[in-house]
């Protein structure tokens, strides 16, 4: 079973975000309530994804207002010092009662190089290696000399501040590359990989474990995707189709061509699943039962929605567990009611009550 379920925090929201009539206005009264409402429907955090505003802000903001939930805060190494980060964590720990995780995010080239941080596909994950492993011993409680390519060192420690989680401050990363599982494998403590056909996602769990033990580790696995939930089949494949109908060409088209320029295996393999093409109809993007990865043509990133009945739903997310997977990082727009539809129609199914977190 399941152990975590979270819902996905960022300041767009609205039936169709991307565009400017389906986006809502957004202060911060909205997204303590946005975060109230997360926590109360039963999910045990909240994903905070990169996007225009700063991740750290926004989770020290809803972690006053949200008591329990805890925030999975996307980090990009290497843009701060890794001695810094263990700061900043240990000092969120310390004033929310241990509730912080990290989701690694190695990004793409051209981003980071809106950073000033230029380095290749690998090489990021080569640096992120080294990051990783100063930032998990430094929140350990541990004094720091480490002397890399990318990193030097000497006698770093976060003063006077006292580790709140054990062995370290938690790691969450997705990715898809040998390079990107490697690192996992060695320094991740929950993998997460966007939906994908099951067969697909069997093979990199089976990948996963074999190289965590020659690293004499333990991973385990998580699922990042969005739901598109109605009461029958067709009423969910309708809204798709909305989606499809209602999202500008010219939005598509700027999608389109950053994930053709982005270095990211995770970006290119669901590239590959339409092409950049705009199909007739949303369900023939469907690449296995309510597995439908038409959500890339319209946002970056993560863009595979299970669309479909709750039944529906239910029964895949409940095959996802079966593989393996014992964290959902689930969202839907708008996140808003859709946290609540989600948690009194699926979440029930899977084990989690309302008002309660697992």
């Amino acid at each position: 079973m399941a152990t975590d379920f979270l819902w996905y925090v960022v300041p767009q929201d609205g039936p169709y975000p991307w565009e400017p009539e389906g986006a809502r206005s957004i202060d911060l009264d909205y997204l303590k309530l946005l975060g109230g409402v997360v926590e109360r429907s039963g999910f045990s955090g909240a994903l905070f994804a990169t996007a225009a505003h700063d991740v750290w802000v926004l989770g020290t903001a809803l972690a006053t207002r949200a008591k329990k939930l805890r925030p999975l805060l996307a980090v990009h190494p290497g843009l701060i010092s890794p001695t810094l980060l263990a700061k900043m964590a240990l000092t969120f720990d310390t004033l929310f009662d241990g509730r912080l995780i990290f989701n690694v995010i190695n990004g793409d080239t051209p981003t980071l190089r809106t950073y000033g941080l230029h380095v290749e596909h690998d090489e990021r994950y080569e640096l992120a290696g080294e990051y990783w492993d100063i930032v998990k011993r430094l929140t350990a409680g541990e004094t720091v000399t480490f002397k890399g390519k990318h990193f030097d060192i000497e006698n770093a420690s976060v003063n006077g501040l006292k580790p709140v989680q054990f062995p370290h401050v938690p790691l969450w990363f997705g990715g898809s590359s040998e390079a990107g599982m490697q690192l996992a494998a060695k320094h991740i403590d929950v993998y997460l990989s966007w939906g994908e056909p099951p067969e697909q996602l069997r093979e990199k769990i089976t990948r996963l474990r074999a190289l965590a033990e020659q690293q004499g580790r333990q991973i385990r696995f998580g699922l990042r995707v969005h739901t598109i939930v109605r009461d029958t089949d067709a009423e969910a494949w309708a809204w798709a189709d909305n989606l499809l109908r209602v999202t500008r060409r010219e939005t598509v088209d700027r999608i389109v061509a950053a994930s053709k320029a982005n270095d990211s295996v995770g970006i290119q393999r669901q590239y590959a699943s339409h092409g950049g093409l705009l199909p007739d109809s949303a369900k023939d993007l469907e690449v296995y039962p309510n597995v439908w990865p038409g959500m890339s043509l319209l946002r970056h990133g993560p863009g595979t929605a299970l669309v479909g009945s709750h039944a529906s739903v239910i029964e895949r997310l409940q095959e996802f567990e079966s593989l393996g997977i014992d964290t959902f990082i689930l969202s839907g727009n708008p996140l808003l009611e859709e946290a609540l539809h989600v948690s009194e129609t699926i979440l029930p199914a899977l084990g989690v009550k309302s008002g309660t977190t697992t």
